[in-house]
């Protein structure tokens, strides 16, 4: 894999860490990851496999009458300390300190594919998906009321990659990331990278460069580590404190390796499929300060501008 090669702001003072319902946090920043979802075609086949893996515990969602499953994670498996987040309520592990990482739902049609999708948080989703088509992007399902959850859209990229889009109502998104056990990165796999940095530079500027930016998501070429014949996609990761232990639960669970362990400038990755073939992947930080987000100043050897931060000012500016 490449190294990092974008950064999207990701303070938690900004966006807030959500209650146990996903209510009462400020929202997410507009281009900041703040959720995830899987469509699956056993739900319950799911709950197994990823309340084994990671720990999660499982809700229906609010309102929701299609079974939509959220996970639930109590952060037994770290400290506020470690993650830099605010402490939640209760003690690790009590399920009063529980909070929302992802959802599982149901596929709707057999013939979709069974994939993690990455939503980028926005204030306005209507005028953000406007400008996706502008850029070239497309538009898969317009903006939708869930209730009110919120506004949620799918979208691709011009290469054809999936992400969604969520406009904060009740439900704000993530409770907890940047722990093992929930979201920490997603890397956009792509045969045209120069492309991609425009694209993505010109819909989420701030986000990737504004001040307090950190990396929360990286651009890679496709054939960093899948063949030529993968299309181009967000990749999921979720972080574990042991990647080798981790690998041996996916397969003991039913799940697949389907790229073996990898170093990158992030962490150590592998890449695998749970027991329904959704791809994700397993990251275990090594930055040496645990899940503590490294600071942009701690340390100038590290804070050399990556090749999307490179290029992508320079082409965000032209895209306008």
């Amino acid at each position: 894999m490449a190294d990092e090669t974008g950064a999207v702001a990701d303070t938690e003072a900004a966006a807030g860490e959500g209650t146990a319902d996903g209510t009462g946090a400020a929202a997410y920043p507009e281009g900041v990851p703040c959720w995830v979802d899987v469509q699956l075609p056993d739900v319950e086949a799911g709950k197994r496999f990823y309340g084994e893996l990671f720990g999660w515990t499982f809700k229906v969602a609010p309102g929701d009458g299609a079974h939509e499953l959220w996970a639930y994670s109590s952060g037994a498996t770290t400290t506020p300390e470690a993650t830099g987040s605010p402490k939640a309520a209760g003690s690790p592990g009590d399920p009063a300190a529980s909070a929302p990482v992802a959802a599982l739902a149901p596929k709707p049609d057999g013939r979709l594919p069974t994939v993690w999708t990455l939503h980028f948080a926005t204030p306005d989703a209507a005028a953000l998906t406007a400008r996706i088509t502008a850029a070239g992007g497309r538009v898969i399902t317009p903006p939708t009321r869930i209730g009110t959850l919120g506004t949620a859209v799918l979208a691709t990229d011009p290469e054809g990659a999936v992400f969604g889009l969520w406009q904060a109502g009740t439900h704000h998104g993530f409770g907890r990331r940047h722990e093992p056990g929930t979201f920490t990165w997603a890397e956009l796999y792509t045969r045209d990278t120069k492309a991609a940095n425009a694209f993505y530079a010109h819909l989420f500027h701030d986000a990737l460069f504004g001040p307090g930016a950190v990396p929360d998501v990286g651009r890679a070429a496709l054939t960093d580590v899948f063949p030529e014949v993968m299309p181009p996609h967000f990749l999921v990761h979720f972080g574990t404190a042991d990647c080798e232990a981790a690998l041996g639960t996916v397969s003991r669970l039913g799940g697949r390796v389907q790229v073996p362990l990898f170093d990158t400038s992030y962490g150590h990755v592998a890449v695998v499929t749970d027991n329904q073939g959704a791809s994700f992947a397993l990251l275990e930080r090594s930055d040496g300060n645990g899940w503590q987000e490294v600071s942009r100043e701690a340390d100038p050897a590290e804070q050399r501008p990556d090749d999307l931060r490179q290029r992508g000012d320079d082409e965000g500016e032209d895209a306008r």
